[in-house]
């Protein structure tokens, strides 16, 4: 990929593995993804706050925090809980595949890796993750929009936040769980 060259997505990949790990980067690299590649879960987090990672591939077994755990630490964080993230594993039981549907995985893959399954899968979940990144930017203009309007008219200013405070407050009356 060429200075000049825009990336399909960022994608991250955690893997103690190091000849794995250089075998999806390479891969991935070839196909045009900007790709940040890490040795283990802490990283993995770190990069996840830092960086605007389109997908994430993080090995099951690693040391320390296992992938099912960065999953999931990922996917409580507001701002990183909308990242795809793919589990990739050796382990072939049901139980497994259920913990890490329970960690909030978006998918699986297992060991070794198909080049031509993993270039679908991320180009699936990358245009998926874009989609929502719009939408997102659109809920953001739309409440813009909204707060302008309501400005221009003193009879509606702050109308939808007056809505807003009674709603909750109407909520908490009738012991609404949050």
């Amino acid at each position: 990929m060429t200075a000049n060259t825009i990336a399909l997505g960022t994608i991250l990949i955690a893997d103690d593995n190091q000849s794995a790990r250089e075998v999806l980067e390479m891969m991935l690299r070839s196909h045009g993804y900007r790709v940040f590649a890490v040795s283990d879960g802490q990283q993995a987090l770190q990069l996840l706050q830092q960086e605007a990672i389109d997908l994430a591939l993080i090995d099951v077994v690693m040391p320390g925090q296992t992938g099912f755990a960065v999953c999931r630490a990922a996917k409580d964080r507001p701002e990183t809980r909308l990242t795809p993230i793919v589990l990739i594993t050796g382990l072939g039981r049901v139980e497994d595949r259920i913990q890490g549907i329970e960690a909030g995985a978006d998918d699986f893959l297992i060991k070794p890796v198909r080049k031509e399954e993993l270039l679908a899968r991320v180009k699936s979940l990358v245009r998926i993750k874009r989609f929502t990144d719009e939408l997102g930017s659109a809920e953001t203009v739309v409440f813009t929009l909204t707060a302008s309007i309501e400005a221009k008219d003193p009879y509606t200013e702050g109308h939808c936040d007056r809505l807003s405070r009674y709603s909750v407050a109407l909520g908490e009356r009738l012991e609404l769980p949050q």
